[in-house]
């Protein structure tokens, strides 16, 4: 799962909050009053310090450290100890239904229908209401971000690369994580693919851990995004040895030693 979009809806609310308190003539006084108004909740929420490296990160410099990872699509998953979620319905994403986003990812809705319409395999999931909950995505070919990384993300035959792969709030922690990328890795395998690749922002360890948690491995490759005034990336790909998910992983318990009479 790209896990570039966890905790997208504070970073993506902030940008809107930003661009209205910013200076836009054609706004209203009540328009900037509200954006002001979400710029202050998000500082008391997350500190000042938080909210200015957010800006920072969004207008002026970023990073990325996108470290590829592949897997087989038919080893078992590991155990793991997520709860439980309601039942909910599974929908392939068409232009047709996307206003189903419109509740927990309205700043998507049009990004959803895009990608649709570019013909990669997108599944949702609805809650009973029929809003959709979350969402993942796969390609067969050459995968251009333009709504995050700005990059090309090349897939090689007999891969998919999987993307966009969201929870909304109430399913975080939840078995949903996991199902949503067996469904994805099924419908991808009757098309052909026997292997699942992404990348992994290197800083994002909630993100780390979850690929650790699905079995996939690391393929030595890094790709180096970096992005100025929001808006020129300069790319660069490296290699490396070390292990970057090997630090993150459980210690294996040893056994307890038998009591000597």
């Amino acid at each position: 799962m790209n896990a570039a979009n966890l905790h997208h809806h504070d970073r993506a609310a902030l940008d809107r909050a930003f661009h209205h308190a910013s200076g836009d003539r054609s706004l209203s006084g009540g328009n900037d009053m509200n954006a002001l108004g979400k710029l202050r909740q998000h500082i008391k929420r997350k500190g000042l310090r938080a909210t200015v490296q957010l800006l920072w990160r969004r207008y002026m410099f970023v990073h990325w450290e996108l470290l590829w990872m592949k897997r087989d699509l038919v080893s078992p998953v590991p155990p793991h100890q997520l709860k439980p979620y309601p039942p909910l319905q599974v929908k392939t994403i068409t232009v047709h239904n996307t206003a189903a986003f419109a509740r927990h990812f309205g700043d998507r809705v049009n990004i959803m229908e895009e990608l649709a319409t570019e013909g990669y395999t997108g599944h949702m999931y609805l809650d009973g209401k029929g809003d959709a909950v979350a969402f993942i995505w796969g390609s067969t070919r050459e995968y251009h971000d333009r709504h995050f990384y700005g990059c090309k993300f090349p897939v090689k035959k007999g891969e998919f690369f999987e993307f966009g792969g969201e929870l909304a709030r109430a399913y975080w922690g939840s078995t949903l994580s996991v199902d949503l990328q067996l469904r994805l890795w099924k419908a991808m395998q009757a098309q052909g693919c026997h292997t699942v690749v992404d990348v992994c922002d290197a800083h994002n360890v909630p993100a780390l851990k979850l690929h650790i948690r699905m079995g996939y491995q690391e393929q030595g490759r890094i790709q180096h995004v970096y992005r100025l005034f929001g808006r020129w990336r300069f790319l660069r790909e490296a290699r490396y040895s070390d292990s970057r998910l090997d630090a993150l992983r459980k210690p294996s318990r040893s056994p307890v030693p038998e009591s000597v009479a």
